[in-house]
């Protein structure tokens, strides 16, 4: 069966865009059911289309061998992960992470329990707390099959290395844009989402719509008040579009800008400004690295990051190996002068 991702627009409020479809046009009603009720859940169409791409690497290896979805254990998710690991390429631990997630939580949807273990048990008991390393322990119970994953260390990018690539763009709209990610720590699709109505600027603050819709205020630096401004007045072209970010010239003039529209704005100054691993991501990291070095704490960052769980924010905020050895050399430093004061 030739199975594929299909987008039409909505019909319906309680219809996913995203359809998995056979080459005839026919539609896997068990992928489907799930992904219209994830709509009904108000997810976003971002998370519709991951979910969709979830189930149809699943439903490409579990279809052909025709047998309905509440017949599947854990025995049958072993197997599927051996399917995955035998692709060339391989796809990463998180990808088929993923992927299982999405399986068990449309299992579940059709079926209100969990998938069965069927011959194997991978059941387990551990102990957890508080990311913050306080609290007591509670016990935790983990079901089903899950690759180890590797700790993601993003390292931020240097201030010499965020001056390059700053003064690598000239016009207010794209300083603006820049700007927002690296004193604000936006997500790219939070600044492509921005409208003008967002934008408070004699309040001195943003509007931001977060994952899953979530609103919250950010603060605007003088500095970036100032772009903006500049670029109200005097870039932003006329059009009836309430996107804030618009494109300035060429076919898509007066049209708001696009994520492969941002992609490649990031790469010619990738090349430009020679800093090859600047990116939205890394401009956001950057951002929550700084504010910690700034002495600002955990909660307060996690609110303005618009993380649901402090464990993501100090992801974002792990040390970078040049600020280990920092550390380390003033700890020495300290402990040199400490152990020696008596002669002196």
């Amino acid at each position: 069966m030739n199975l594929s991702v299909v987008y039409q627009p909505a019909v319906s409020a309680s219809t996913s865009a995203y359809r998995v479809r056979d080459n005839q046009g026919g539609e896997l009603d068990w992928a489907n059911a799930f992904l219209d009720g994830q709509r009904l859940r108000q997810l976003s169409p971002r998370s519709l289309r991951i979910y969709a791409y979830d189930l149809l690497d699943f439903a490409r290896w579990f279809e052909p061998q025709h047998r309905p979805l509440a017949e599947i254990t854990e025995s049958t998710i072993v197997d599927y992960v051996r399917h995955q690991l035998e692709q060339d390429p391989k796809p990463t631990s998180q990808t088929v992470n993923h992927r299982l997630g999405t399986v068990r939580c449309c299992y579940r949807f059709h079926t209100g329990q969990e998938i069965p273990a069927g011959q194997v048990h991978f059941q387990r008991r551990y102990t957890r707390r508080s990311p913050l390393g306080y609290g007591r322990l509670r016990t935790t119970v983990a079901r089903g099959l899950r690759l180890k994953q590797d700790r993601p260390v993003i390292v931020p990018l240097s201030a010499e290395e965020v001056a390059k690539f700053w003064q690598s763009f000239r016009t207010y709209r794209d300083l603006a844009l820049v700007g927002l990610m690296l004193l604000d720590g936006l997500r790219s699709c939070e600044v492509l989402a921005l409208e003008l109505e967002d934008v408070q600027l004699a309040d001195g603050q943003m509007r931001v719509r977060g994952k899953g819709n979530k609103k919250r205020l950010v603060p605007l630096p003088p500095d970036i008040l100032e772009v903006l401004g500049h670029y109200l007045r005097h870039e932003r072209p006329l059009t009836n579009s309430p996107a804030l970010f618009i494109s300035l010239k060429g076919r898509q003039r007066g049209r708001p800008v696009t994520a492969a529209g941002l992609r490649s704005l990031f790469r010619h100054h990738r090349v430009r400004s020679r800093i090859p691993h600047a990116n939205p991501h890394r401009l956001r990291h950057t951002f929550g690295a700084d504010m910690v070095r700034a002495g600002m704490s955990l909660p307060a960052l996690q609110q303005l990051m618009g993380h649901s769980q402090i464990a993501t924010t100090m992801l974002y905020v792990e040390l970078a190996p040049q600020d280990v050895w920092r550390e380390y050399a003033r700890a020495i430093e300290k402990r040199k002068a400490l152990d020696f004061s008596h002669l002196s």
